[in-house]
């Protein structure tokens, strides 16, 4: 029995120790990375354990949008729905940024494409038979090609 509790005890301090180092590295609910600055609230050089609680319990207060001390599936939802916008956003921005080749911030169908020339390249590839057109079996065949399934079955190198 004393066993258990040593054992439950272990188990606990692990998970809490996890849980505010994955607080500190910003892999929480809201997934937001959080600079020393923000940690260490009274700026004396150091991160205490009643920091990090304190900042827990303000993502939590944040989102607990109704108040009631708990959180709700929506409250989640919304909570991680804002982090993963702001992440799209970003990812969405840089691809562009290198995409647009005439710099005005939106992208025509060739700084989005492959070109002309490669996706014929592309398809010529595809149509192992040389029917001028993708039969299900060859397009099955580049799905798993695309996807790491190289049985070599329908590829054409030459």
């Amino acid at each position: 029995m004393k066993t258990a509790y040593i054992l439950a005890g272990v188990l606990a301090l692990t998970m809490g120790v996890t849980g505010l180092t994955a607080q500190a590295e910003g892999r929480g609910p809201d997934r937001e990375r959080a600079s020393f600055s923000e940690l260490d609230a009274n700026g004396d050089g150091e991160v205490t354990l009643a920091e990090m609680q304190a900042r827990g319990e303000a993502r939590f207060a944040a989102a607990d949008t109704d108040g009631n001390g708990t959180l709700s599936v929506e409250e989640l939802i919304a909570a991680r729905a804002d982090d993963v916008n702001e992440r799209l956003e970003r990812r969405i921005n840089r691809f562009i940024e290198r995409a647009d080749d005439n710099g005005d911030g939106v992208l025509d169908i060739e700084e989005m494409g492959p070109g002309e020339e490669r996706v014929a390249d592309r398809f010529e590839r595809l149509d192992t038979d040389g029917s001028g057109g993708l039969s299900e079996e060859e397009l099955a065949a580049a799905r798993d090609m695309r996807h790491g399934h190289r049985g070599g079955e329908g590829r054409n190198d030459g």
